[in-house]
């Protein structure tokens, strides 16, 4: 199965139609978030999003309840600062990632087989021991000057970074 992977969308909605047209002609059946929408109104751009989608919140986001209602309006979930997802066999945690020490404690603890989480603006794919960690990077394309987003293969347990044009 394809997870598509995207984070720090920071109310940049022509990146954020990119990404989910980008989402949707993959194929993804799953979209995971890892915060930082910013504002409620993003929302309705996520409605196009032909997947299930499961967010967290992040450091910047604001009016977090409203942000969770306009979100579940348009069938999509946000669970809060922390989001846990099986898929087939593979246990996904998802969080922001700005309290460092506790992203450093969920790849540590071999409890996961992949750890989401965006925040740095960098994508970024690694493993430590038998986890595959990913940042997908910015979607806004803000602070790096790339917007990007990642696909995760749940078959292979193999990533790889899309940039959008």
């Amino acid at each position: 199965m394809l997870v598509g992977i995207m984070s720090d969308t920071h109310d940049c909605l022509p990146m954020i139609e990119k990404a989910i047209d980008k989402l949707n002609t993959s194929n993804v059946k799953l979209v995971l978030h890892a915060g930082d929408y910013c504002a409620p109104f993003t929302a309705l751009r996520f409605k196009r999003l032909n997947s299930r989608f499961i967010g967290v919140l992040g450091n910047c986001d604001g009016e977090r309840d409203l942000l969770k209602k306009r979100y579940s309006e348009s069938d999509k979930e946000i669970r809060g600062r922390f989001a846990e997802a099986v898929v087939g066999k593979l246990k996904i945690a998802l969080l922001h990632g700005e309290d460092e020490e506790l992203l450093k404690s969920l790849i540590r603890s071999r409890g996961y087989q992949a750890v989401v989480h965006g925040h740095t603006h960098k994508s970024r794919i690694y493993r430590k021991d038998n986890t595959i960690v990913i940042d997908p990077g910015e979607v806004c394309r803000y602070l790096s000057g790339r917007a990007t987003i990642a696909i995760l293969d749940t078959s292979t347990k193999k990533a790889r970074i899309i940039n959008l044009k």
